[in-house]
């Protein structure tokens, strides 16, 4: 596999990501506020999907990205086709289990849960599909199946349900299968591009590749995934058990919108894993750091812009708004979930490192750690406090603020990596200062003149800067490049 990341594969992937999310904040905005029981229900379902969805992967999506470079052609394919059938083994074992767990089952309607078993099939397959997609370097295409299927489904289901009277069941039920239909158009458009076939015989691959290395290493992806759920996804479980659906619903307004600063991370994180698999496998340390360093700088750029105008804008903006009622209660969230993925994305491709390194190991430590600290304060922030869902988002915070430290101190201790230098830290107090300064501004007049002009001076002030500086040549070359298209008009 080549170094270089194919740009027109890496800009369709953000410019889709971008209208999905756009289509989703739309959605967030007006639509599902008017109904935020029916979006707390949804995220339930969602989340017990969470939980089913690793052990049905059981880490082979990772084994896939791992030992792939590293295998001839026919053994590639192999190793792909025994993940698919691997995936069908342990549905049909999960199958079984929740048909003798449903006498004893402590959870919502178990109709709930009957609901998350389907969409975890269909997402575990879609997930395989996608990794074997980022090996082809061919991501686009998937990804616009997956981000703007579920984005204009989801709405249309709401209104369905509030003005035609659907049931909301059927409704559930209707955007599980939506899944079904995304996992076969990014099927079928993997095999065009990658005949794979079902093999009945794996012995060369296990050959190559012990059982016991592929196991090892996907029992810990597993282990990996499966504390994820804990550590990141607990909050839509745990809301509607202490205080309500509709809670859930308010809180996961505020990450829907919050997670729109994410969306150049996950394009990025997705298009470069098989390349930090390679510099690792091939041990050219000096090549990763560089480009760690780029990368984590260029995405905190992106991140603390984006933040920033959030910050200045969001209130006015939501005024504007015939929902600014059930909106409101979220903007607390999403300023601290926002801040969360600043720090994420400041922190470049950590996870990943770790994940395709010889300590991979240290990454279930991180998380697994990681869950007990966000069940914890959860359950204390919950219990003990009345903050709410707002205690929620401080836990989650103070949680990845944290994991995200430590695994980035880890990868500095034992590969000497760092995606921090001099020029990061002065990015870091531009951004504070311009944030800072905007933000205790007087109102303007209007919502509409006070939204333009904030986030006018937020934009204007900081792209300036960095473009004069060398702090992230990145930035600089995306901006002329830009610039350079819109003179040409």
């Amino acid at each position: 596999m080549g170094k270089k990341i194919s740009t027109k594969q890496a800009v369709l992937f953000t410019v889709i990501n971008y209208v999905g999310v756009l289509i989703g904040i739309v959605s967030t905005i007006l639509i599902y506020p008017r109904n935020k029981e029916m979006l707390g229900i949804i995220r339930y379902v969602e989340a017990c999907t969470q939980i089913m969805f690793p052990i049905l992967v059981l880490g082979s999506t990772h084994a896939l990205i791992n030992f792939y470079p590293s295998l001839n052609a026919k053994l590639q394919q192999k190793l792909f086709g025994f993940s698919l059938v691997s995936i069908f083994k342990l549905a049909i074992l999960l199958f079984v289990l929740l048909l003798l767990s449903a006498p004893f089952s402590w959870s919502e309607p178990m109709d709930y849960i009957w609901m998350a078993f389907v969409l975890a099939i269909f997402m575990a397959y879609i997930e395989l599909f996608r990794r074997q997609a980022t090996n082809l370097q061919k991501l686009a295409v998937p990804t616009l199946y997956e981000k703007i299927i579920p984005k204009i489904t989801l709405p249309l289901l709401f209104l369905l349900v509030m003005y035609q009277g659907l049931a909301l069941n059927t409704a559930l039920w209707m955007y599980v299968f939506s899944f079904g239909c995304i996992m076969l158009l990014i099927g079928y458009y993997v095999y065009k591009n990658y005949a794979f076939k079902v093999h009945r015989h794996f012995h060369d691959l296990f050959a190559e590749v012990s059982k016991r290395q592929y196991y090892s290493y996907s029992l810990y992806a597993f282990a990996g995934s499966f504390g994820a759920f804990f550590a990141f996804r607990v909050d839509s479980l745990m809301i509607p058990s202490f205080i309500s659906f509709e809670a859930n619903g308010t809180y996961n307004i505020g990450v829907t919108l919050a997670s729109a600063l994410s969306i150049p991370a996950t394009g990025v994180f997705a298009l470069y894993a098989p390349v930090i698999s390679d510099f690792i496998k091939k041990e050219q340390w000096q090549e990763l750091n560089a480009k760690y360093k780029e990368v984590s700088k260029t995405l905190f750029f992106i991140a603390a812009i984006l933040y920033s105008c959030i910050v200045v804008g969001i209130e006015s903006l939501f005024k504007m708004m015939p929902t600014y009622d059930n909106l409101a209660p979220s903007i607390p969230v999403i300023i601290l979930l926002g801040l969360n993925v600043v720090i994420n994305m400041s922190t470049g491709f950590n996870t990943e490192i770790i994940s395709y390194s010889k300590h991979y190991r240290f990454n279930l430590v991180s998380i697994l750690s990681l869950m007990v600290l966000n069940v914890v304060l959860n359950l204390v922030l919950l219990t003990q406090t009345d903050l709410g869902i707002l205690g929620v988002a401080y836990a989650s915070l103070f949680s990845l603020a944290l994991f995200n430290s430590a695994k980035t101190y880890f990868i500095y201790l034992k590969m000497q990596l760092l995606p921090f230098d001099w020029n990061f830290i002065k990015m870091i107090l531009l951004f504070g200062l311009t944030l800072l300064g905007v933000y205790l501004l007087p109102f303007l007049h209007s919502n509409l003149v006070d939204l333009i002009a904030k986030v006018a001076l937020i934009l204007g002030v900081n792209t300036t800067v960095v473009y004069f500086t060398p702090w992230c040549p990145a930035v600089k070359y995306w901006i002329k490049r830009i610039m350079g298209n819109i003179f040409r008009f």
